[in-house]
């Protein structure tokens, strides 16, 4: 049940129309560990500066987050800044320092080699090929990317797809990696040049599963109040994987869950600023939602309709 995580861990500060935080625990990794710790140990490659606050991390050794792959160097943490606008729809980045991020090289201590399950973070793709060359035999590997590595490094975004068993994207990079406005054929494209598993992220609208046989579609989960959705696809991964990687299988009815599992995780990341709302949440309250999840979505045909009367 070994899960690895490599990206980032960062310190943000966020403001949106309803508050906001200064220097606050992010990053792709951490947002991560967080969801994911949920349901199965979890072991994290990252790197900080001697400035990093420790000891806000240790609510995930607390639930079996290993981080023993998280190097602490000399220098200064990567730092985020942003202001999202009213709708928290869209976002403009107001500063990215990336301090001792800059010269991140995963080393994968010995003792993580042997994961089944690997999510590759965020982080350049150059790196992400790196991890692979260090991991033996995993059963899943999963990875995130962004519209900076299509743009400047897209052959080598390529040569990761080739390599990796499942692509997490936004619908915005599905696009641009793909050159087709159109989402469904823009997921067969990507299909065909690795990858058998996608997901296509929509943020509140919801994610879109694609796999070799079908597709499988989750709406957002709506919610009432939402205050910061940093780190919500993050969420999402750690919930998705986590899943997984408890029930240990990859039948279509495990990923179509694990969407639900991974939707209901990155809900809960918004409704508070940072990890604030991941670090006291309980498994009760996730499986609450998921089955609240379920009423929402369930509907039955009329009567002889399902046998095509």
């Amino acid at each position: 049940m070994s899960l690895l995580v490599v990206g980032s861990v960062a310190l943000d500060t966020v403001e949106t129309p309803f508050g906001r935080a200064e220097d606050a625990l992010g990053g792709s990794a951490t947002f991560f560990s967080a969801a994911a710790s949920l349901f199965c140990p979890v072991q994290l490659v990252g790197v900080v500066g001697d400035d990093y606050p420790m000891q806000g991390l240790q609510f995930l050794a607390d639930r079996g987050v290993d981080l023993g792959g998280l190097e602490q160097a000399q220098g200064e943490s990567f730092r985020w800044s942003g202001v999202y606008s009213y709708d928290l729809n869209s976002r403009e980045t107001l500063d990215t320092r990336l301090g001792v991020f800059a010269d991140f090289a995963p080393k994968i201590p010995e003792g993580f080699r042997d994961a089944e399950w690997v999510f590759l973070g965020n982080i350049d793709p150059e790196l992400q090929l790196g991890v692979l060359d260090q991991v033996r035999s995993p059963k899943l590997v999963a990875c995130d990317t962004m519209n900076l590595w299509i743009d400047i490094k897209r052959e080598r975004v390529l040569d990761l797809l080739q390599r990796v068993d499942m692509l997490m994207i936004n619908d915005g990079e599905a696009r641009q990696l793909s050159g087709d406005h159109n989402l469904a054929r823009a997921a067969r494209w990507i299909q065909s040049r690795g990858p058998r598993y996608l997901i296509i992220k929509k943020g509140e609208h919801g994610a879109i599963l694609f796999t070799p046989t079908g597709t499988f579609f989750a709406p957002g989960y709506p919610l009432e109040e939402v205050f910061d959705p940093t780190g919500a696809g993050d969420s999402f991964a750690g919930g998705f994987m986590g899943h997984l990687a408890q029930c240990g299988r990859l039948e279509d009815s495990d990923l179509r869950r694990a969407v639900v599992y991974g939707s209901v995780l990155g809900s809960y990341a918004c409704e508070r600023f940072s990890v604030e709302r991941l670090r006291d949440l309980t498994a009760d309250e996730v499986e609450e939602r998921v089955r609240h999840f379920r009423e929402m979505t369930s509907f039955e045909l009329p009567v002889g309709e399902e046998a095509g009367v």
